[in-house]
């Protein structure tokens, strides 16, 4: 499959999926009041899709590694944020593992494809 735009990739869609996850989490009453972290986690999901879609209309397989690299760290702010508001008792364990599991496949994902895009460069 040829990929034309960066609404094709898989981890794009993935990424979408996830922030409409952090932001449904946020907006329960728990974390809704906690401005700063319901912010920051909404931001660093936001930054996962963003960076996916900017790397893409680089046009440029250096520079598109580049911002996968970034969301792959957005990624991983995420998932750590999440063991906050799971140690703050904002999050059921079960909703807990169930985003945690989303964030690493969705960083096997964009390491998979960083990987595929350094033999291509």
């Amino acid at each position: 499959m040829t990929v034309e735009r960066f609404e094709d990739l898989e981890i794009w869609k993935e990424s979408r999926m996830l922030v409409g996850e952090i932001y449904r989490l946020t907006s329960s009453d728990k974390l809704n009041k906690d401005f700063g972290l319901k912010d920051q986690i909404q931001r660093a999901s936001v930054s996962i899709m963003n960076n996916i879609a900017e790397g893409f209309e680089r046009d440029s397989n250096k520079e598109f590694i580049r911002f996968l690299f970034f969301a792959k760290g957005s990624v991983g702010e995420v998932r750590s944020m999440l063991y906050i508001t799971l140690d703050l008792n904002l999050i059921t364990k079960d909703k807990f593992k169930e985003l945690y599991n989303d964030s690493v496949k969705l960083i096997k994902k964009i390491s998979t494809l960083i990987k595929y895009l350094k033999t291509k460069s």
